[in-house]
């Protein structure tokens, strides 16, 4: 029997105030966002029903803060906890401040998985990558370098300072900025994945570079954003925005030409296999070490390295020549 509950607040959790009764012999699996509210998380959620469906015996529980910090998870995750669920899957907003508290939970027998944006080592079995982290860092500059066959200026309106996967993105693609000449990254900001603050962050971007060409985000809610200030700012055709986004939200900005092209992998197939990662772990079918192989149902196997990483696929381009077959999917 698959049930969803959804809590919006991590007093919802702490009351146990569930949508409906789990069967005694469900597997109770916590996916946790960054964020309630956020498109791509929510499209993950969908993807986790896909998975508890499937197999039967699973419960989900996604749930999040109310804003995208690490303090905010850290109660969710204690609640949780308290909840005795059976695992967590947490796509994290601080790399190490929930260690501890992910730690309590694996030592109280929980199956602890990182996916998305991952914590630390010592904080998790195993961590879900969406893709290789090279070849993502090598996809949001070549979107922007494809598009200024001269070169020109770019600038990175990222996450959060302590946002894990973007942090580690940018950093891959710093590494490859030599294949690109002429293409100059002038300046990288925060919108702390919040819409207004990242509106804000781009529209300084454009009065500060009045020459810039593009802003590269690497967040669903940053690209958005800096689409609209474009827009607003009436800078369609001079700035182009990409990174990383949604196409039922960024279906507008293609349509408008604030965004030539972006790229994105399929969140709900993030929340299928992290769910499928996570249960199988906890079943015990399956053991998270460097080298193991584990099941992700339709999406094959992911295989771990050294630090107990995987990566489930290769990112995907969306532009006007496809966007329309995949903005009422997710």
């Amino acid at each position: 029997m698959k049930k969803l509950t959804k809590l919006l607040t991590t007093a919802t959790i702490a009351t146990g105030l569930f949508a409906g009764a789990a069967s005694a012999e469900d597997m109770r699996i916590a996916v946790v966002a960054k964020a309630l509210g956020i498109g791509f998380f929510e499209a993950a959620a969908k993807g986790a029903e896909e998975a508890a469906a499937e197999l039967g015996d699973v419960e989900i529980i996604y749930t999040g803060p109310t804003d995208t910090t690490a303090e905010g998870q850290i109660e969710v995750i204690n609640s949780l906890i308290a909840q005795k669920v059976d695992a967590i899957a947490v796509s994290s907003n601080d790399t190490d401040a929930l260690v501890p508290t992910l730690k309590k939970a694996m030592q109280r027998g929980i199956t602890v998985i990182s996916w998305d944006s991952g914590v630390a080592e010592e904080g998790r079995q195993m961590h879900l990558n969406p893709s290789s982290n090279p070849l993502i860092g090598n996809m949001i500059i070549k979107l922007a370098a494809d598009e200024l066959p001269e070169g020109g200026q770019v600038a990175i309106l990222s996450a959060t300072t302590t946002s894990t996967n973007q942090n580690i993105w940018i950093e891959e693609m710093n590494k490859v900025m030599g294949n690109y000449p002429g293409v100059e990254v002038v300046a990288t900001v925060y919108g702390d994945d919040l819409a207004d603050k990242s509106y804000r962050e781009a529209t300084g971007l454009m009065q500060s570079y009045p020459d810039l060409d593009a802003i590269i985000a690497p967040t669903s809610v940053g690209i958005v954003a800096a689409a609209q200030a474009v827009v607003d700012a009436g800078k369609v055709g001079e700035v182009n925005v990409t990174g990383l986004g949604l196409p039922s939200e960024m279906a507008g900005a293609i349509e408008s030409g604030a965004s030539k092209s972006f790229a994105i992998w399929n969140p709900i197939d993030l929340g299928y296999s992290a769910t499928m990662i996570a249960y199988h772990l906890a079943k015990g079918d399956a053991v998270a070490e460097p080298g193991a192989s584990i099941p992700m149902g339709r999406m094959g196997e992911v295989t771990l390295d050294e630090t107990n990483s995987g990566a489930m696929a290769d990112p995907f381009v969306y532009d006007a020549s496809n966007i329309a077959d995949f903005k009422d999917i997710f």
